[in-house]
């Protein structure tokens, strides 16, 4: 097992990640390049995006893992799902709540708010009280973390594990995406590093990010972020 990408929008055409299977398998042979040899294919899960619900999910990657095998790419994928954290997430029905591999252990969510609603903490102890171990994507990218870092510890003291993206490592110096993503990566603060990939184009400045990210950490941090604890969600330890 090499790395494992934990947050990729790489089925095609069930968000505005890639857009045709020729793209999906582009990227995928990057991937490859890049030592990757596991990935999640983890689509937005939106109220504007009924059909993105755990079987519709589970096929449409056993489709594209079928598509890889028959073009000789060397890379395994297995569904999830971002759920964007909203207000009526509670009123989810459990069957419909996507996880890693949908066997119901972890889970990724994303949240984008100028400051921590009172319906997070609410929502995360209803998605833990199901068994569920509550994955954010991306908190470098929150103006709630950005403005209040320390938020970053209260929501880890809940119990949610942080998950960093590769491309904020390589944002304009001095950005505050920037900023906090090569801040939590010293501190230790990640659990894993995804890429985060939706389109061919945009997976380069990932993989610069991940080359960043060894320059900032070492290559053993990184192996602990893109290896070792993203197997946790294989059930590998």
């Amino acid at each position: 097992m090499n790395r494992i990408d934990v947050h990729a929008h790489l089925l095609p055409g069930l968000d505005d990640g890639c857009r045709t299977m020729e793209e999906s398998m582009a990227c995928a042979r990057l991937l490859v390049e890049a030592g990757y040899s596991h990935i999640f294919c983890t689509p937005h899960i939106w109220p504007n995006l009924p059909e993105n619900r755990p079987a519709e999910i589970a096929q449409r990657t056993v489709e594209l893992q079928v598509a890889l095998n028959m073009e000789g790419i060397e890379l395994k994928v297995f569904p999830g799902g971002e759920i964007n954290l909203r207000p009526d997430t509670m009123r989810t029905d459990p069957d419909d709540l996507v996880s890693y591999g949908m066997n119901g252990h972890y889970c990724l969510i994303d949240l984008w708010a100028q400051t921590l609603p009172d319906f997070f903490e609410p929502a995360v102890r209803w998605m833990q009280s199901l068994g569920l171990t509550v994955v954010l994507a991306h908190p470098e990218r929150m103006r709630a973390i950005q403005d209040e870092p320390d938020e970053a510890d209260r929501i880890g003291g809940m119990g949610v594990l942080l998950q960093g993206n590769l491309h904020c490592l390589v944002d304009p110096p001095g950005s505050m995406t920037r900023r906090r993503a090569e801040e939590f990566l010293r501190q230790g603060k990640y659990f894993m590093l995804g890429s985060d990939l939706h389109h061919l184009e945009n997976l380069p400045p990932r993989m610069a990010g991940l080359r960043r990210a060894i320059e900032l950490v070492g290559e053993d941090e990184v192996d602990r972020l893109t290896m070792e604890n993203p197997a946790k969600l294989l059930g590998i330890k």
